[in-house]
């Protein structure tokens, strides 16, 4: 009886390590997926900043024209180019 009593505890003991390995190993590439995610999520907010960046120099030069444009129209007296 006392046999049967170590080898069963022995298979729960080996049992409960190959569980506790398997949840670690499913923990690590979650953890994996997660870091990977962030890396493509900074990627991709890097890109949109840079594309907003570029959209707003041509929107800086636009407003700089309008503004030009409404500085002539404004001119009643006729003596601006």
């Amino acid at each position: 009886m006392r046999g049967l009593a170590v080898v069963t505890g022995s298979l729960l003991l080996i049992g409960g390590t190959v569980l506790v390995v398997a949840a670690d190993q499913q923990r690590v590439d979650s953890l994996a997926e997660a870091r990977a995610a962030v890396a493509q999520a900074e990627e991709q907010l890097d890109a949109t900043r840079d594309a907003n960046y570029l959209l707003a120099e041509k929107l800086t030069a636009l407003r700089t024209a309008i503004a030009e444009q409404e500085t002539q129209l404004a001119d009643t007296t006729g003596f601006l180019p």
